[in-house]
Order: C-alpha cells, then sequence, then structure tokens
C-alpha cells in the first residue's frame, strides 16, 4: 500500500526516511520505510510492540546501521559517518539510566560535560521545564520511574535540539505526568522545535500528538493528521487464498463493504483491504 506523505511544514521536514531497512539476522525488523516528519509539530510513530520502533529510534540516534534506505534528519542526509547532525538532536531511547548516587542534577551536569557545549544555567532551566525544580538536588537512585524519565526527557533537552526523539515518554508517568509532559511538548512545538515520540498506547497518541505515522511488521501503513485518521471509519483486512478471492469479493460486495484486493507476501495467497464502519467489523470477519 502507497501511504501519500503529509505536506512539509514552513521550514520543510525535521526528518524524513525512505526504503529504511534493518534486519536482526533472518528477522526484518524494518520492510522499506518511508516517513515523513513535518518541522514544528509532534509526530506520533504509534504501533505494537515488536512492530520496529525502537529499531528507528536506534537508527536515528546512530546506535546501529541500516541495511538499506537512507535517513535524512533537519534536511540534510544523515549516516553514522555524519553525527555532528546529531548535536541539534535530543534523545530519550528505551529506559534512561542515571547514577543512583549522584542527584538529578549532577547527572545532568555530567551528562553536558561529556558532549555539545551548554550554558551552566542549562541544567536547572530543564529540570524547572519537566517538573524536577525541587527535586533536582535528591540522588537519582530515589527517584520513582516516572521521575526517571522525566529526568532522562531534561537530558535530552540538554543541548536546546530542533529536533527531540522519545522513545516510550509517558512510561511511568502519572496522570499529572502526562499532562505535564503534554504542556512541555507544546511549549516546544510553539518555539519551533520538531518532537517525535514512539508510542504504542494509541490513547496517549491521540493526548500528544499532531500528525501519526502508524507502524506494522516493520512498514508505515497509515500516515496523516490525527483528524484525518479519526474520521476514516473503520479498515478490515482479510487474507484468503488466490483460489478463494473472486468468491470473498463477491460476498464483501453483498455486505456494502468497499473491498480492494493486494497480492500478500505469500505466494498463493491475497489481501482483501475492507473499508467499514466499527460497528460492522465483526460481520465483515463473521462473513
Amino acid at each position: 500500500m502507497t501511504v501519500p506523505a503529509p505536506s512539509p511544514g514552513p521550514g520543510g521536514f525535521a526528518l524524513r526516511t525512505q526504503g529504511l531497512v534493518k534486519r536482526y539476522g533472518s528477522r526484518p525488523a524494518l520492510q522499506g520505510l518511508d516517513l515523513a516528519v513535518p518541522r514544528g509539530v509532534v509526530y506520533g510513530f504509534l504501533g505494537p510492540n515488536g512492530a520496529g520502533k525502537t529499531t528507528l529510534m536506534r537508527l536515528l540516534v546512530g546506535l546501529i546501521r541500516p541495511d538499506a534506505g537512507q535517513i535524512e534528519i533537519l534536511g540534510q542526509p544523515y549516516s553514522w559517518r555524519r553525527r555532528e547532525l546529531l548535536h541539534d538532536v535530543g534523545a530519550l531511547v528505551e529506559a534512561p539510566v542515571f547514577y543512583d548516587y549522584l542527584s538529578g542534577r549532577d547527572n545532568l551536569r555530567a551528562l553536558a560535560a561529556s558532549g555539545a557545549r551548554v550554558p551552566t544555567s542549562r541544567v536547572d532551566e530543564v529540570l524547572a521545564l519537566v517538573g524536577l525544580a525541587e527535586r533536582g538536588r535528591d540522588k537519582a537512585g530515589r527517584y520513582s520511574l516516572g521521575m526517571k524519565q522525566r529526568l532522562g526527557i531534561a537530558a535530552a533537552l540538554l543541548s536546546d535540539p530542533q529536533l527531540l526523539l522519545l522513545d516510550e515518554p509517558a512510561n511511568g508517568l502519572d496522570p499529572g505526568g502526562i499532562v505535564a509532559m503534554r504542556e512541555t511538548l507544546r511549549h516546544l512545538t510553539r518555539a519551533g522545535k520538531t518532537v517525535f515520540i514512539s508510542s504504542h498506547i494509541l490513547p496517549e497518541v491521540e493526548q500528544l500528538a499532531d500528525v501519526v505515522g502508524i507502524v506494522n511488521d516493520g512498514r508505515l501503513i497509515r500516515e496523516g493528521s490525527l483528524a484525518e485518521l479519526l474520521t476514516e471509519g473503520g479498515h478490515v483486512k482479510a487474507r484468503v487464498t488466490e483460489a478463494e478471492l473472486h468468491v470473498a469479493m463477491g460476498a464483501l460486495g453483498a455486505l456494502g463493504a468497499p473491498a480492494t484486493p493486494r497480492p500478500a507476501e505469500i505466494p498463493g495467497l491475497s489481501w482483501i483491504d475492507v473499508r467499514i464502519q466499527p460497528s460492522r467489523a465483526a460481520e465483515v470477519n463473521a462473513t
């Protein structure tokens, strides 16, 4: 299925991938991923566990290398040889790890000293931004999971990046923490930043994102504004043998459900994409 890319923002795209492929042995994690993230938005990368979300995040920050395809960051071609582009990128990939015996503030100071130069006042600025100003002197080992997650977001913001990559950012946050994070992300996009978040939780993405890309089995299957995706109605996929395709299409036609056949990855089988209201999905499945 061809997924039309959203229009770029006023400054173009903050992040793009074309034909991105990554395999772990014989297992494909990404299968030709095409992604387009406009500048100045919160982009939600939504999919089930194992769909390829964290693999993409690790590729974007240079922890692993792609087997094929291209990555563009802030309008520039990116590869592991051009890591200087990451000076304008902040990232929280998987669970954040800190020195438990240091305070939250001292952990950030250590990180600030090891990366791109930042003003000494920046540590206190980001602690305040994520709601940890009053707990900055506490040892990180005493932080709850949600507090460590917020400290991880603060670490990603240290260099005042133009692009922020957050992998499951609401992990461990209570409802109040999620609201505070949403306000923080909105503040960043109003300042012209772009935020890319991955999640497997639809309600979380609904609350946070302006634009959504839905991934499954390492492929992008939907991309667009949240309003567009929510008004598309139901979508059901059925897999049948090629010999049964004509009969299946006829049965679905009798239901009044628009259906489009396409080849499956396995020889002798076909997919049928069915557009139907969610309330009738069970009827389609039964048919």
